[in-house]
């Protein structure tokens, strides 16, 4: 396909695995169409995310090798380059730094759309603080006075993309994307995530789920057919347009 040098999709990814499993088919669906897409992932998600490595024995280097090495392999599945910040995962602690360095990103990338997580997570506080500090970032990106590198940032819409345990993190999808597809993309990226292998039927049943909803909402106009794959997410900033359709 022809390359869009206008399209740029940014990924906050708190860790190693959570942007293949819940925006693997949005990441690889961008690149298929010529998007340059960076992934940033805060920490390889070692101590929390990594329980199957821990029980065979393996050391904290070790295992965060091990992360980055799957993470590294997934993201090249899906076409995105991927930035480690190494900051450490249960907890995710925010400062100052950190968010320095999303900044930095953003100035550098200059994202036409930001994914990450939702801003409510009872099962996993990293998640939260990963979105907090994305948001954080994106609205000193703006701002013509901070000191970084770069032009000051646009208005790049922000997503967050669909948490592990929804209802309880009361996530209300607005925005249902065909992953169809790339579905397959998605697929063997997730393979590359052995740390978590009971992960993967449940996104990929998720999927499905997630189709059948888009199917249902489509209306008959749009070509969706039976099979579809779909990823679900939430919009934080009004969509701006000259018609409603």
């Amino acid at each position: 396909m022809a390359e869009n040098t206008f399209e740029s999709l940014l990924v906050i990814s708190a860790h190693a695995g959570d942007f293949v499993w819940r925006a693997g088919g949005a990441i690889a669906l961008a690149a298929a169409r010529g998007a340059r897409v960076t992934v940033a992932c805060l920490s390889f998600g070692e101590r929390g995310e990594s329980a199957k490595a821990w029980r065979e024995g393996k050391k904290l280097d070790e295992i965060k090798q091990l992360r980055r090495g799957e993470a590294e392999r997934a993201a090249e599945v899906l076409g995105a380059d991927i930035r480690f910040l190494d900051a450490g995962d249960y907890p995710l602690v925010e400062s100052p730094e950190l968010v320095d360095s999303l900044v930095r990103i953003y100035r550098e990338t200059t994202p036409t759309a930001v994914l990450t997580h939702t801003l409510v997570d009872p099962y996993n506080g990293d998640h939260p603080a990963a979105a907090r500090m994305a948001m954080n970032a994106r609205i000193l990106a703006q701002a013509v006075g901070y000191d970084a590198p770069g032009d000051p940032l646009g208005a790049p819409p922000v997503f967050s993309f669909e948490p592990h345990q929804s209802e309880m993190s009361g996530f209300r999808p607005d925005v249902l994307l065909d992953i169809t597809e790339v579905f397959d993309t998605k697929r063997d990226a997730m393979r590359c995530l052995g740390a978590q292998q009971h992960m993967w039927t449940y996104y990929e049943d998720l999927a499905a789920r997630r189709g059948m909803q888009l199917e249902r909402n489509a209306g008959p106009n749009l070509g969706v057919r039976q099979g579809t794959r779909s990823e679900a997410f939430v919009r934080h900033y009004p969509h701006v347009t000259d018609r409603l359709s």
